[in-house]
């Protein structure tokens, strides 16, 4: 039976997108399929993307499908994909509301998702002041007075990179700390506080101000940043049986293959440089990486 797609892409994000741009240039079926909602759902804009630095997220996405719009063999849906699983000669995944639709092969692109540090107003001020990326929201708050909050030695690495930004900052310990002495005495050597007093909330107008502790002082801080795990944002890839790295990402090869045939991951559910034009460079490889595969079994 032919398959409906030669193509289904699961996420629509920089990565799903660019790989549905070079597979629509390769003439192949492809349909994208996208809840809507990326990583990235709480920032004002997006930074470290050629062209389109300072842009807003969603400018990236509107972009992206509007420009797909030229090639006919590609199809963007608003749709969540709530399930995959391997058939004879490709993919089936089922949709909300309980369509089902097959492709030769499979690209997810779904990405992760951030567990916000527990804190008293860490959501409020997510994308407000309260970020995870240095690289992407460093730059905006150079000099100024950082809080870090991480696991140990987790924040403690996060609070020694911030010193490329600003040499004003205290890490959050929200409780005792157990930071190693070799990475204390680097971090006194930098002037870096440890502050071990509970955090009480975080505060401020429409922008992080400042961090109120339990027994009742107050440190001025312009933004949080944060090294919280990170989680599959779908677990499809999971379900169709991928292996993982102990960090949590999908294993995949240098063309964002993955241990099961046919199945390709891209962006930030594969690797650790979360940034959204290395995702888009990812998807654009794994697209070539699929054409090729694709090409193989058509001419053989």
């Amino acid at each position: 039976m032919k398959a409906d797609y030669d193509v289904i892409i699961v996420g629509g994000g920089p990565a799903g997108l660019s790989a549905a741009l070079i597979l629509g240039r390769t003439l192949r079926r492809v349909l994208v399929c996208d809840e809507g909602r990326g990583r990235n759902w709480a920032s004002h804009e997006l930074h470290g993307y050629l062209t389109r630095d300072c842009c807003h997220p969603t400018d990236i996405r509107a972009i992206g499908r509007e420009q797909l719009t030229r090639y006919d063999t590609v199809a963007v849906r608003h749709v969540r994909v709530e399930d995959a699983r391997r058939i004879d000669g490709g993919f089936e995944i089922g949709l909300a509301g309980g369509e089902t639709l097959s492709a030769r092969k499979l690209l997810l692109a779904t990405g992760v998702a951030d567990e916000l540090p527990p804190l008293a107003g860490a959501e409020a001020y997510y994308g407000k002041g309260v970020f995870h990326c240095p690289y992407c929201d460093g730059w905006e708050n150079r000099g100024a007075p950082l809080a870090v909050y991480g696991p140990q030695e987790n924040g403690a690495r996060l609070a020694m990179e911030l010193l490329g930004w600003s040499a004003d900052i205290v890490i959050l310990a929200h409780g005792p700390s157990e930071i190693g002495e070799e990475m204390r005495e680097r971090l006194d050597r930098h002037g870096i506080k440890v502050e071990e007093t509970r955090v009480a909330a975080l505060e401020g107008g429409e922008r992080l101000e400042r961090v109120r502790l339990e027994d009742g002082r107050v440190l001025d801080r312009q933004a949080l940043f944060f090294a919280m795990p990170e989680r599959q944002a779908s677990d499809l890839a999971d379900r169709l049986g991928c292996t993982f790295t102990r960090k949590g990402a999908v294993d995949t090869g240098d063309y964002e293959n993955t241990n099961v045939p046919g199945l390709y991951v891209a962006g930030d559910a594969s690797r650790h440089v979360n940034l959204a034009i290395v995702a888009a460079s990812e998807g654009a490889m794994a697209a070539f990486a699929i054409n090729s595969e694709l090409l193989g079994e058509d001419f053989p």
